[in-house]
């Protein structure tokens, strides 16, 4: 008997089901638990898009989607698609009975590659919005503005690499980064001038960091944006990579294709502002849902730009859901967070009178602070051998150091004023350098306040600022030789590297996003081609050498030979592993040979002249030391021993002892 009553009411219930499919949403089916719920609220759910946003399954048999959104402040919401006609009305959502503001419900009939909005009505305004999903895994490609329903299956094939990330990825590993702009690295001219695609791209790009040397490539922000012009940086789709180049699966088969070739992926991620466009998350809910409702604290007026509102517990779950997507997901290896100084203080950018200070009376963004530590201590707790490296342009202390000693937990941190202090020597005239020497020594002084990369960006290349090339003095072959001069003290200085795409052949007019690199250049010039050569060379000599990566952060690795010879504008330096040879560098900071120069060294025998940017091979002069000098007992520089070496103008060269 109690069988067939259990019988009976399975029976009612999947009747009841049919019903409501055929009518609308389902209501009472949720992937959100109540636990959910609580670290939601709490700002410790780091995995919300397991359980909001849209997620295709059965019910009852039938096949649909499940859609959650958070909505607080909203009346009602539905939600609208290519499913049930764009109808506004048809398939309302569900309110949660727990108060979290989440509305939720199963709609039939839904499958991969059908767009939708949230249709969001406001109790608070009254008026009604449509929004794209703050949770979507895929965007139309813009300027339409819907998300897309999609299933983020694949399978991966780079479980060699993942293994081995927590070496190949450490911070006394080797790293030199490859930064590019996935739409303007090249593009497709008997195709429109289109952009490559994801896959393209994977075997262009891969191809030619595989010749390059290069450890690690970064991207300009790949999540989706709804202005091509901001490089990504304007983000509206948190959860999904844009859909100019691809779907979600091409993008992935790009990282994946990269792991294959041992090449690490840095994403770019931008948590420190949001567009205000009308599908965005501004006014999600017709409140300040998402940003800060006060605009001295919620509005970016350099970028005009939302600021998330780091305060709230749903917030941070938010974003720092999306930064372990990425890692989840995608299988990225870093993320580079851009803008960290806007994050970190509340008067950034604006004047006085036009911020709020936090309850201590000071400037710093207490809850951006508290966010950017909980980031930091999730990712580096879930997702082994990643690293965090953040753009930081300020003083800010401990950017790059432990949360446990006081610090923001971040695995690396941008030196901007290093970048800064040696472009601005490099395009000074020689004959004035010798007055601002210290452009290219002070870096030392602060080197290991932070785990240091240095960066010679995009930022460096656009808004007038004319490309690297541009910046350097004198006619075309000076500027060749002091572009591969900065190149030799960037690689011997202690720190990671990073270069722009173009960078590596000197790229001579300004990155242009609409158009590819200027490759004609290493087809044309000799000069341009042994840059590239210069460039290649000093990436395999950092991967082969432990002296020039493995103790990038601790001081021992260091040593200044001569630092002050301002006259000359010579700088000598030692570079030291744990337990392999001493590499010295010297450069020559004039166009003037300097010849019979005397260094000191710590050990004698004969010192192999590895590379020396002035060899014709990279388009100099070919003067040098015909392979190496030997040392003499003669001492020097506080060291037992000397070379006497001839420094050719505008040259870097790096020697090391032999046997």
């Amino acid at each position: 008997m109690g069988y067939n009553i259990w019988q009976a009411y399975e029976r009612i219930i999947s009747a009841y089901l049919v019903v409501m499919i055929l009518s609308g949403a389902v209501p009472g089916i949720s992937l959100m638990s109540d636990y959910d719920v609580y670290l939601f609220r709490e700002g410790r759910h780091f995995r919300l898009y397991r359980c909001l946003g849209c997620h295709l399954m059965e019910v009852d048999g039938q096949g649909g989607a499940l859609f959650a959104v958070w909505a607080p402040n909203a009346e009602w919401v539905s939600v609208a698609g290519d499913f049930n006609g764009w109808d506004r009305g048809s398939h309302r959502l569900y309110p949660r009975w727990d108060g979290s503001g989440v509305f939720e419900g199963f709609v039939p009939f839904v499958k991969p590659g059908d767009r939708y909005k949230y249709v969001i009505r406001s109790r608070v305004t009254g008026e009604t919005y449509e929004k794209a999903d703050p949770f979507g895994f895929f965007f139309e490609c813009p300027p339409r503005s819907a998300s897309v329903v999609w299933d983020l299956s694949y399978r991966w094939g780079d479980d060699s690499w993942m293994s081995a990330r927590p070496d190949r990825n450490s911070l006394d590993s080797p790293w030199t980064v490859y930064e590019v702009h996935p739409g303007s690295w090249q593009r497709v001219p008997e195709d429109g001038n289109r952009p490559l695609s994801y896959r393209e791209l994977a075997e262009r790009l891969g191809n030619y960091l595989l010749e390059t040397g290069f450890t690690h490539l970064e991207l300009l922000p790949v999540m989706e944006h709804p202005f091509y012009g901001s490089w990504g940086y304007q983000t509206i789709g948190y959860f999904a990579p844009s859909a100019r180049y691809g779907t979600p699966q091409d993008f992935m088969a790009f990282v994946d294709h990269m792991h294959h070739l041992g090449i690490g992926v840095i994403l770019d991620w931008v948590p420190s502002h949001f567009p205000k466009d009308g599908h965005g998350l501004g006014l999600f809910d017709g409140t300040c849902l998402f940003e800060h409702q006060d605009p001295r604290k919620g509005y970016h007026p350099d970028w005009k730009s939302g600021i998330f509102n780091y305060d709230r517990n749903e917030v941070r779950s938010f974003l720092i859901s999306s930064a372990a997507f990425w890692c989840d997901v995608y299988h990225a290896d870093g993320l580079r967070v851009d803008a960290v100084a806007s994050m970190l203080y509340l008067d950034y950018s604006r004047k006085h009178g036009e911020w709020i200070p936090n309850q201590y009376g000071g400037r710093e963004n207490l809850g951006a602070i508290e966010f950017l530590r909980a980031m930091n201590c999730e990712l580096y707790r879930s997702f082994p051998g990643i690293q965090t490296i953040a753009e930081e342009s300020t003083a800010w202390p401990m950017v790059s150091r432990p949360t446990f000693l006081g610090g923001l937990g971040f695995g690396m941190k941008w030196n901007m004023g290093w970048m800064h202090d040696v472009l601005s020597h490099m395009s000074r005239d020689p004959v004035h350098r010798k007055w601002h020497f210290d452009e290219l020594t002070f870096g030392l002084w602060y080197n290991y306040s932070e785990n240091f990369v240095l960066p010679l960006s995009h930022d460096e290349v656009v808004h007038g600022k004319g490309s690297l090339w541009g910046k350097m003095w004198g006619d075309e072959w000076n500027k060749a030789a002091s572009l591969r001069l900065l190149y030799g003290w960037m690689y011997c200085h202690p720190g990671k590297k990073l270069l722009f795409m173009g960078g590596e052949f000197g790229q001579e007019r300004e990155w242009n996003h609409e158009s590819s690199l200027d490759w004609h250049l290493m087809g044309e010039s000799e000069l341009h081609r042994g840059i590239f050569q210069w460039v290649k060379d000093l990436n395999r000599f950092v991967r082969s050498r432990p002296a020039m990566y493995q103790l990038d952060f601790d001081p021992r690795g260091f040593q200044w030979v001569d630092c002050d010879d301002r006259d000359n504008g010579i700088l000598a330096c030692l570079r030291f592993s744990e337990d392999g040879p001493v590499v010295l560098g010297v450069g020559n900071f004039t166009p003037v040979p300097r010849r019979d120069y005397r260094l000191g060294v710590p050990c004698g025998g004969f010192w192999r002249e590895v590379l020396n940017s002035d060899a014709s091979l990279y388009g100099g002069s070919g003067e040098g030391n015909l392979g190496g000098v030997w040392a003499s007992d003669l001492g020097s520089h506080g060291r037992p021993y000397s070379l006497t070496l001839t420094i050719p103008g505008n040259s870097f060269l790096f020697f090391e002892p032999q046997g």
